[in-house]
């Protein structure tokens, strides 16, 4: 599902976030990649989504390389194939839940307009959140704010959920309640990556991939 091949991202003149990352991940797996701050987690992340370009090495998704790609058809990709949760959760703060749930589907028209409205809300119910769908995100406490992104992300279906630090904002329960989420979706076929900090999350996940100053330190299954 998942091929990276001496994958680089260098900012400026010297700053090298990442060196020479080399991995595969198979489909329907659930990879915690784990590391301290600054170690290039978060901008792997970024190069898996698509929402960053490697300085060398490429990234391959299903089989196919996402190099010499067009801004536009990237975007198309990502709206398809991808779906992308925030730490901070970065729902329209004007939108309300299930409004937030039905915009991805609206940018990219891969449900039908007949289906979006069913789909927005069977997802809400799913995630144990359809009585907030008429609620604005600030009105929700931060449990119910991720499980409203995480809908969010799986609006188009996409067969990759990248998750960037999803429990550094949420309590003992509620991260133990948002990791199973995870673990149940990956049961359900979804390949799941989950950037995090907190090496003992690892307990939930197929794989695991370390990361330290840029390089992959180590790599389980």
């Amino acid at each position: 599902m998942i091929e990276c091949r001496n994958l680089t991202k260098v900012y400026g003149a010297d700053v090298r976030a990442l060196d020479g990352v080399s991995f595969t991940l198979p489909e329907g797996s659930f990879t915690a990649v784990t590391g301290r701050s600054g170690s290039g987690k978060t901008t792997l992340m970024n190069l898996l989504a698509a929402l960053d370009r490697p300085t060398g090495g490429e990234v391959l998704i299903g089989g196919q390389s996402l190099s010499g790609r067009s801004e536009e058809q990237l975007s198309r990709w990502r709206s398809a194939s991808v779906g992308v949760v925030f730490q901070f959760f970065q729902l329209l703060p004007t939108l309300t839940v299930i409004e937030n749930a039905l915009l991805p589907m609206e940018f990219s028209r891969a449900v039908p307009a007949k289906n979006r409205l069913n789909r927005a809300r069977s997802l809400l119910e799913q995630f144990g959140i359809a009585d907030q769908a008429e609620k604005l995100p600030h009105t929700l406490s931060g449990g119910q704010q991720q499980r409203a992104a995480i809908v969010r992300a799986l609006a188009n279906d996409p067969p990759l959920l990248i998750a960037d630090e999803p429990t550094g904002n949420l309590d003992s329960a509620n991260t133990d309640a948002v990791l199973s989420l995870f673990a149940g979706l990956r049961e359900a076929g979804k390949t799941v990556v989950m950037i995090t900090h907190e090496s003992d999350f690892a307990r939930y996940a197929t794989h695991r991939l370390h990361l330290r100053d840029g390089r992959l330190e180590a790599q389980h299954a």
